[in-house]
Parts: C-alpha cells; sequence; structure tokens
C-alpha cells in the first residue's frame, strides 16, 4: 500500500538526465557538431547571458594510449565525444550540465554557491519506510520516459554521418542501463569483424572514477525526478557473507519457486524487462542495442561455476587490496600486478596482488556469483543490486583514497587503454567529465559512506600508517644514518669544547648568562637537524 501512493505521488515529476541531449540531436547539430542548447533560465546558448557558460571548442588529450586497441577512426567512442560534437557548453564555477543548467556535485542552490555532503547508508540500516520509497523510486525511473536525453540507435556511419538521426526514447532507469552497456560493448569494425579487447569503464584504470560518476549521475537524476534532494543510493556490504542476503522478496528478491533462475513472484522486481544481453545478435548485425524489451531479470545467486569464483570476499580480502600502495601497474589492463585497481576489480588474486586470468574475485566475483543479468558485463546494470554492489566497491575506492592520500599525478596519465588516460573524457556522458576529475575524496564530491564516518576518528592513524610503513621499508638506511650523524655529533661536540674551554676559564669567576652563545645555538640547530 505504502509503495502503491508513493508511486502515485511521484508520477508528476517528469525529468532525467545521461547521454545524448534531446536538444542536440537534430540533423543540424550533427552536421555542425556543436551541442550548446539554451539555458532555460534566460534562453541563452549554455547560460551565457547569466554567466553560466558558453559554448566553446573541446580540448582532447593528445596523450598516447596503450597497444590493446590498434584501430583508429574505427569505434564512435573514440577520442570521445569527438565523433559527434566539437563544440559544447563550457560551464563557470560550480555550474555544469549539458546547458550548465545544473550544479557541480556538491553544491546546492539556485546560484550552486550552498555546499552539502550527503550520506550513502547501509541497506540494512533504512527503515521500512525508507526502503519501500527506494523501490518506489527505482520503479517510478523505470517508467518515467526521460525528457532530455535519448539513446543512438544506430553508428555515426549509419547515420550518414548526421544527416539521417537514428535516435530513440529510453526510460531513465534503462538510459543508465544502455550507457553502461555502450560504454563497453565490442568494437564493430564492419562486415562481420569486432573486436573484444576494448572497454571504456573496465579491465583499466577508468574502472573506479567511471562507476563514481555512473553511481553520482543516476543519483542526482533520481533526486530531481522525485524532488526528494537528500536521496542517496544504499550500499550492500558483502564482506564475509556467505551467501545473498539481499536476495529475499524482503529486498531486492527471492527465487522463483518452480524457476530458480528467475526472481519470485512476490518480489517487487519480478515483471522488470531487461534490455542490451543480446550481444551476439547486435554484433552478427553490426548494430547498436535499440533498448527494446529482451525478457525478464534473471539470477540464480551460489549457483555459478565455483571453481572460478569459490567464495565470496572477505573482509581480509579488503584490507589486502587497502594495503596495496599503487593504484595502477604495468600495462595498466588486467593482467596488472600489484595494482589495486586490478585487484579491487577482480582480476587479480586478493591474496597475493597477481594477475589471475582463471579466478574472478572481489567485484568480479560478486557478478560471477549472481549468475544471471549481472554476471553479463554489458547488461549488468539491469539488476538494482548492481548499484548497491557497485556503492560498496565506490566506498572501497574511497578508503583507499583517504589511507593513502595520493595526488592526482598517481593516476596514469599516458599509455593507458583507450579512454582511459587520465585526460580522457568519459565515454558516453555529455556534459564531459574527465577521468582524473574523480581521482578525488568522496567529500569533495558531497557524498560519504555511513561506515566511513565511523571511522573518521581512526583518520590520522590511517594517514600515518602509511608514512610508517615506507619507513618500514627503509629502517636500515635511517639506522645507518642515525649512527653516523651520532658520531658528528659527538666528533663536534668535542671540538667545541677545545675550542671554548680557554674562554670557559676566564668566565668561571662570572655570573652565566641567561642565552647561549651564538656557537652553541648553531650547534644545538645542528644537532637537531641530524
Amino acid at each position: 500500500m505504502i509503495l502503491a501512493v508513493l508511486y502515485c505521488l511521484l508520477w508528476s515529476f517528469q525529468t532525467s538526465a545521461g547521454h545524448f541531449p534531446r536538444a542536440c540531436v537534430s540533423s543540424k547539430n550533427l552536421m555542425e557538431k556543436e551541442c550548446c542548447p539554451p539555458w532555460s533560465g534566460d534562453g541563452s546558448p549554455c547560460g551565457q547571458l547569466s554567466g553560466r557558460g558558453s559554448c566553446q571548442n573541446i580540448l582532447l588529450s593528445n596523450a598516447p594510449l596503450g597497444p590493446q586497441f590498434p584501430f583508429t577512426g574505427v569505434d564512435d567512442r573514440e577520442s570521445w565525444p569527438s565523433i559527434f560534437y566539437n563544440r559544447t557548453c563550457q560551464c563557470s564555477g560550480n555550474f555544469t550540465g549539458f546547458d550548465c543548467g545544473n550544479c557541480k556535485f556538491g553544491f546546492w542552490g539556485p546560484n550552486c554557491t550552498d555546499r552539502r555532503l550527503l550520506v550513502r547508508r547501509n541497506i540494512f540500516d533504512l527503515s521500512a519506510p525508507e526502503k519501500d520509497k527506494f523501490f518506489a523510486y527505482l520503479t517510478l525511473a523505470k517508467h518515467t520516459i526521460s525528457s532530455d536525453y535519448v539513446i543512438p540507435i544506430g553508428t555515426y556511419g549509419q547515420m550518414k554521418n548526421g544527416s539521417t538521426p537514428m535516435f530513440s526514447d529510453i526510460n531513465i532507469y534503462d538510459l543508465f542501463v544502455w550507457i553502461h552497456y555502450y560504454v563497453s560493448m565490442d568494437a564493430l569494425l564492419g562486415g562481420s569483424e569486432i573486436w573484444r579487447d576494448i572497454d571504456f569503464a573496465h579491465e583499466a584504470p577508468a574502472f573506479l572514477p567511471w562507476h563514481r560518476l555512473f553511481l553520482l549521475r543516476w543519483e542526482q537524476e533520481i533526486q530531481k525526478l522525485t524532488g526528494d534532494e537528500n536521496f542517496t543510493i544504499p550500499y550492500w556490504d558483502w564482506r564475509d557473507a556467505e551467501k545473498c542476503d539481499i536476495c529475499t522478496d524482503e529486498y531486492m528478491g527471492g527465487q522463483h519457486p518452480t524457476n530458480p533462475n528467475l526472481l519470485s513472484p512476490a518480489s517487487f522486481f519480478s515483471s522488470w524487462q531487461i534490455i542490451c544481453s543480446r550481444l551476439e545478435e547486435y554484433n552478427s548485425h553490426q548494430s547498436l542495442c535499440n533498448g527494446t524489451p529482451e525478457g525478464p531479470l534473471r539470477r540464480n545467486p551460489g549457483n555459478h561455476d565455483k571453481s572460478r569464483t569459490p567464495r565470496l570476499p572477505s573482509a581480509a580480502d579488503v584490507e589486502f587490496c587497502l594495503s596495496l600502495t599503487q593504484y595502477e601497474s604495468g600495462s595498466m589492463d588486467k593482467a596488472a600486478n600489484f595494482s589495486f585497481r586490478n585487484t579491487l576489480e577482480g582480476f587479480a588474486s586478493p591474496l597475493t596482488g597477481i594477475a589471475d586470468a582463471s579466478q574472478s574475485s572481489m567485484h568480479n566475483a560478486l557478478h560471477i556469483y549472481m549468475n544471471g543479468t549481472m554476471s553479463q558485463v554489458q547488461g549488468s546494470a539491469n539488476d538494482p543490486i548492481f548499484l548497491l554492489h557497485h556503492a560498496f566497491v565506490d566506498s572501497i575506492f574511497e578508503q583507499w583514497l583517504r589511507r593513502h592520500h595520493p595526488l592526482q599525478e598517481v593516476y596514469p596519465e599516458a599509455n593507458a587503454p583507450i579512454g582511459h588516460n587520465r585526460e580522457s573524457y568519459m565515454v558516453p556522458f555529455i556534459p564531459l567529465y574527465r577521468n582524473g576529475d574523480f581521482f578525488i575524496s568522496s567529500k569533495d564530491l558531497g557524498y560519504d559512506y555511513s561506515y566511513l564516518q565511523d571511522s573518521d576518528s581512526d583518520s590520522f592513524q590511517d594517514y600515518i600508517k602509511s608514512y610508517l610503513e615506507q619507513a618500514g621499508r627503509i629502517w636500515s638506511w635511517l639506522l645507518g644514518a642515525a649512527m653516523v650523524g651520532a658520531a658528528l655529533t659527538a666528533l663536534l661536540a668535542g671540538l667545541v669544547s677545545l675550542l671554548c674551554g680557554h674562554k670557559r676559564k676566564e668566565l668561571a669567576e662570572e655570573k652565566q648568562p641567561l642565552l647561549m652563545e651564538k656557537e652553541d645555538y648553531h650547534s644545538l640547530l645542528y644537532q637537531s637537524h641530524l
């Protein structure tokens, strides 16, 4: 009953955001390669009359890429978004959005000057009304057509280089499913040829920043859709879980009594239809997913390939990941060793940090464990568990950032796989965001995690821990330096004693001064420095 009431009340809000702005998909926009729509507040492009932004050329990074994708000019996502647009709104101050009509993450108010910090909470800490409201929001998003964005249903070439636009409406929830499909789809090379070793959001450095932005954009659109400015995505803490404890009808859906691959009829999501799951069909036709429903949500947790994923991640696995000091290493892909990103993503062992193609652990383990729609990369966002899972993965990323305090320069500037360099724009978002922009603390983006707030008192210990670890590694050098310093100090003290002996004898009968002699002062300073 509560859900029904909430659902009816929320139908009055009809807005969204995501990929191609509806205002920028005419043949004129595509032929001129410009996406600078007017802001509704003053009617000027990018809100220029109000000082919000202006229409400018896009500056692309020319940093070299890794060798994983050996082609140029064959995929619409290369040098994003230059295939479609080379001029977009460049917003000023705290303004953002495809028309500069929104505020940057962490800011609020009519002029985007108010700071705020929202808190993502454990789904098991939500009250019954809060949980029901979350489910109502999901359903509303699933049944509300985006008023601001559309999806392309053909490549730029199939659109005859923009002269014949091919776009389709889509609901808000499926818009983000489509985004996750598009960023990870195979490259269509023409004819029947494809290239599978390409992904702009996985298996490389941008995995964590890209999904951080994905969640923030999804969260932001639910806030706009519902008018609930304080909405945040709940997370599922799966550390040491022995089973899928959110896979019940009370939460994300139990199993069907006669078909274990489907959700229970009593589940809130049993009637949901999925999109973008027929990858081989798209590849064989050299076509894009067009958002057409393709069947029910599928999930059979625990009945997966246990030789590949023997268990769910443990708290010890998470702690090992957090102990890794390198964000990225080596080839910066799924073969990277001792890489925090690669280990958390699940391509390297959480026991050794060594890449292991035969195992799927950490983040990947949860996807494999669900044994259904979640287990296919491109279509995994169809399952709402995706949101809860990635919120917790993001919290681990946040813990690593707070523990190691990396400079932005730690994120690779060059030679990462295509789309993953620091200054590369994230596919397929408009407005534009760079990978490096999200290699910062979540607090700077306006959100935090409830369980990390509880540990803020230990932040100094976390901060100093990395320095103590470094000191431990160079202890022998420090000990040797200390011994040399002690010897030099003793030698200097002896010289000072000899040189000043005569002077002390003359002053023996005088009262001792309150201040040290200049030479003694410098000697003390020198010893202190040593």
